[in-house]
């Protein structure tokens, strides 16, 4: 029985010994000025018998080993120099906050009680402490040198003399007060935005004033905006930058024309999503009389109108990107000019920047201009009607739209065969009433008109790039905006190719860039219509890089292109502007551009892109809640798309809606995480939920202010 005892013994030892390392540790990094005995320490701690006392002694000396303490004289003991302040950012894994160095060193521990409100992605000053043999060093937040994020958004909580925001973000656990001269006029139940005025580190809970009241909870408006408020995007434009846009006129007058390569009289025409009202992008085509094909893209001269300076410039250039929710764009212009002057519309005449090739009958490019231009559009086309055009070969344009179906086809080849990835998702979409109710989904698929439309993009983007990038020998290429994207991480695509193993497909992972790219669409056409296709293409894009902007080019791996940059989407994107101003700049002689000037807005806009992305797909989760809200307790198969400690998320079949199935349900046994082989594992039956399992649930519970569907196991 004595046998059986002693690992319990010795485990509460070790427990009582962490405890008092801990607070002795405290007292020292505390009071980093003082000396101590054992005897002083006792007392700090109210430890009295003398057993304990000794022990106490005991520990200080292994801390002494450890170089953690200095001995000034005998038997006292002040803590070992520290490493003085460090700056960084603020970063949190589970429970646990640490400090990522500026200089890159390694992470520094931050224990709860010595964050001082900091939080995530927060800049702030540390206080190093003295740092123990073997451990990671530790440190307590002395500044919060700049807040990453100072405005919340939530529900308010109105009392007779005071109110409180219940924050939605998870980075903010602690209720915000308000006081009652703060409230902007805002009542109990609104959905509101808050600023943080003061959290001083003695304070549990912050204060903040309402900045913007949102509506009323619920309301498919006041949802939409509280998801672009979450996120730090606007969701109104300011009036002074509607005015300025209002009074700009199109300015098509023979002056102008003069200036530019007149194409009014060529076939052109717009392909685009139905719902769409910024045209971009237009294409003409025409048959030469050398025999070639001239094609040609035409982009809105957003640049022409948006001057550097001006209000409408620094708003586009803060908001970077257009967003685009389930239900509504929220343009990065003002619609004056997205939807009006500068959107590419039919029978109207529009100034463009335009790349003009002449193209032979396998789609080779023999010669190439980039021009200002002027344009009047023939046709409007929604994607639907240029397919039923692809598949019936009648039509409006037939002719032009077979031609250049055929020549986009061969290029999209090429640049297969060349080593790009066909990462061709499935998109989720929503029919919705006038009231923002999600009625049904539907899914969204890439059709030969958007692949036609893709591939005269790709062209365009890659020849101003290439135009830019490459000057030819003896010549330094200037200052460009790239989009570039790099190589994939070789762990990551070890590891996706030792899963996918599990559902009997090989990878391989090493070689030149076309092999490995080759055997990732081969995989990406053996999955199609197999259960598991959208989890092998979420994990195959996982384990990619992502796509950025930058200065610095190191090419397009996914596209297998040298040379690539946005130039299609300028009145959508901040970067395209940018490329047309500097493509202007260059072909009449200008300067190179300073780079890191552009390198700036580079990150910028790459961090817009990805907070935009973000807020998309938050919005397709608050609309997957509200539809399957509808259908509780109903049953349906899916497929497990993510195990986690805390439980298993399952996408829907039918809908793709996915939800989670909490640990704390699966009840028949424990279970334990194995995040190598990405499932959960029961320790007494062995039972295991691995991703890409089949599975049928029953949907629980419905919580719209989470944006979660929790599924229960049938």
């Amino acid at each position: 029985m004595s046998q059986k005892r002693r690992p319990k013994k010795n485990s509460s030892t070790r427990i009582r010994k962490s405890e008092l390392v801990r607070n002795i540790i405290n007292i020292f990094n505390e009071n980093p000025e003082k000396t101590f005995d054992y005897k002083q320490i006792s007392s700090v701690l109210n430890i009295k018998a003398e057993s304990q006392r000794i022990f106490v002694n005991q520990l200080m000396y292994e801390l002494l080993d450890e170089d953690f303490l200095v001995e000034i004289s005998r038997g006292k003991f002040k803590v070992n120099s520290r490493g003085g302040y460090i700056t960084g950012t603020i970063n949190r894994e589970g429970v646990k906050t640490y400090l990522l160095p500026d200089d890159g060193g390694e992470p520094v521990f931050i224990p709860e009680r010595k964050t001082n409100h900091a939080l995530l992605n927060d800049k702030v000053k540390v206080f190093l402490y003295a740092r123990r043999k073997g451990q990671m060093p530790e440190g307590e937040v002395v500044e919060i040198t700049h807040r990453a994020k100072d405005t919340f958004v939530g529900l308010l909580e109105v009392s007779d003399n005071f109110a409180f925001l219940i924050s939605d973000n998870k980075v903010l656990t602690n209720d915000i007060f308000i006081p009652k001269s703060k409230l902007k006029g805002a009542k109990n139940g609104q959905k509101v935005v808050v600023k943080l005025l003061q959290w001083e580190p003695n304070m549990k809970n912050p204060v903040g004033e309402v900045i913007d009241v949102l509506g009323d909870k619920g309301d498919n408006t006041t949802e939409m905006h509280a998801i672009l408020a979450e996120f730090g995007l606007p969701y109104k434009y300011p009036e002074n930058v509607e005015a300025t846009a209002a009074k700009i006129d199109a300015g098509i007058t023979p002056e102008e024309i003069s200036k530019r390569v007149d194409m009014r009289k060529v076939p052109t025409f717009t392909i685009d999503p139905r719902d769409a009202k910024d045209f971009d992008d237009a294409l003409s085509l025409r048959k030469l009389e050398n025999g070639l094909w001239e094609v040609g893209v035409h982009i809105a001269d957003v640049t022409h109108y948006v001057r550097p300076g001006s209000v409408i410039e620094q708003e586009a250039r803060q908001r970077a990107t257009s967003v685009y929710l389930v239900d509504r764009t929220i343009p990065m212009l003002p619609e004056h000019l997205s939807n009006g002057i500068c959107s590419l519309r039919p029978n109207e005449e529009k100034l463009t920047y335009s790349v003009i090739f002449q193209m032979n009958d396998n789609a080779e490019v023999k010669h190439y201009e980039i021009a200002k231009t002027v344009i009047c559009s023939d046709r409007r086309f929604t994607y639907e009607e240029a397919q039923q055009v692809i598949e019936t070969g009648e039509g409006d344009f037939k002719e032009e739209i077979l031609a250049l179906d055929k020549l986009a086809k061969i290029l999209r080849a090429k640049r297969f065969t060349d080593g790009a990835i066909a990462f061709d998702r499935v998109e989720v979409r929503f029919e919705i009433d006038e009231k923002g109710k999600p009625l049904s989904v539907y899914f969204k698929e890439q059709k030969d008109a958007n692949k036609l439309i893709e591939e005269f993009m790709l062209l365009a983007n890659k020849t101003t790039a290439t135009h830019i990038g490459k000057p030819g020998r003896g010549k330094k290429a200037k200052t460009f905006v790239y989009r570039i994207h790099d190589v994939p991480n070789p762990d990551k695509l070890q590891n996706f190719s030792v899963f996918i193993k599990k559902f009997g497909y090989d990878l391989k992972t090493s070689g030149r860039n076309t092999a490995v790219s080759s055997a990732i669409n081969h995989l990406l056409d053996e999955v199609q219509g197999k259960k598991e296709q959208n989890l092998v293409e979420t994990l195959a894009i996982r384990s990619m890089a992502k796509a950025a902007y930058s200065t610095d080019n190191i090419g397009h791996y996914g596209l297998a292109f040298d040379f690539y940059t946005h130039f299609t989407s300028p009145i959508r994107r901040y970067p395209d502007m940018m490329v047309h101003r500097l493509l202007e700049r260059y072909l009449s002689g200008g300067r190179s551009a300073n780079q890191n000037e552009y390198e700036e807005l580079c990150q910028h806009s790459s961090d817009m892109e990805q907070l935009a992305a973000n807020a998309e797909r938050a919005s397709i989760k608050y609309k997957q809640v509200e539809f399957m809200a509808d259908q509780i307790g109903q049953t349906f198969d899916g497929v497990i798309s993510g195990v986690t400690e805390w439980g298993i998320y399952v996408e829907l079949t039918a809908n793709k809606c996915e939800g989670m199935i909490p640990i704390r349900d699966l009840d028949d046994d424990y279970y334990t995480f194995d995040e190598k082989n990405y499932c959960l594992v029961g320790r007494r039956y062995h039972r295991k939920y691995q991703l890409g399992d089949e599975l049928t649930v029953r949907v629980a519970k419905a919580n719209l202010d989470k944006k979660q569907l929790d599924f229960a196991l049938v």
